[in-house]
């Protein structure tokens, strides 16, 4: 009786993890850890002939060098408007321009920037850690509620509750690794 509640159940959990696991890798690919990333360019957005745009959708981002991020913009009279974009925003770069390729150099980041990005990024994994076992509590919650509504039984109920723990523990796992690989990525010199 379990089977054809839990499958469903099971599997809506899967999905929820899987997305909070591609978003901590999203906010850990803004993380700006030494080398350059053409995905730091990803939340910056421009005044594109009034309407705000994302940076990555009017330009070819690309990193020639393990130091350097290209910019080329697809419609060289915004180039003003994408330096004026870079140079307010939060990522601390200071962009130069030879009229139609705007480059980036990204410095390796002090031991003091270090030890603030590896704070930031655990906190990115343990917000998303609290999302997964929200997730959890609310699969669980739903399984009460067939318990209650005696569709399933006690003992059905331990064993969705298992394996709804399984499910979270395979995920925690890997929210582990990806943390383990930033935090390394991030303090190498």
């Amino acid at each position: 009786m379990l089977s054809e509640y839990a499958d469903s159940l099971y599997n809506g959990l899967t999905e929820q993890l899987q997305k909070s696991l591609d978003h901590l890798n999203s906010e850990f690919g803004a993380v700006r850890a030494g080398r350059a990333n053409p995905r730091l360019l990803d939340k910056i957005m421009v005044d594109y002939y009034g309407t705000m745009t994302p940076l990555n959708q009017m330009a070819n981002i690309s990193a020639p060098d393990p130091r350097t991020i290209a910019v080329s913009l697809w419609d060289i009279s915004m180039l003003k408007e994408v330096l004026k974009a870079i140079q307010t925003s939060d990522l601390g770069l200071n962009p130069s321009d030879d009229g139609k390729v705007i480059r980036l150099f990204v410095p390796a980041p002090t031991e003091e920037r270090r030890i603030e990005l590896v704070k930031m990024v655990r906190k990115f994994a343990e917000d998303t850690r609290v999302s997964m076992r929200n997730c959890r509590r609310e699969c669980l919650d739903e399984f009460k509620k067939l318990k209650n509504d005696k569709k399933i039984t006690e003992d059905e109920l331990k064993l969705a509750e298992n394996e709804v723990q399984k499910i979270l523990n395979k995920f925690t796992d890997k929210v582990e690794q990806c943390l383990t690989t930033k935090e390394k990525e991030i303090t190498e010199v």
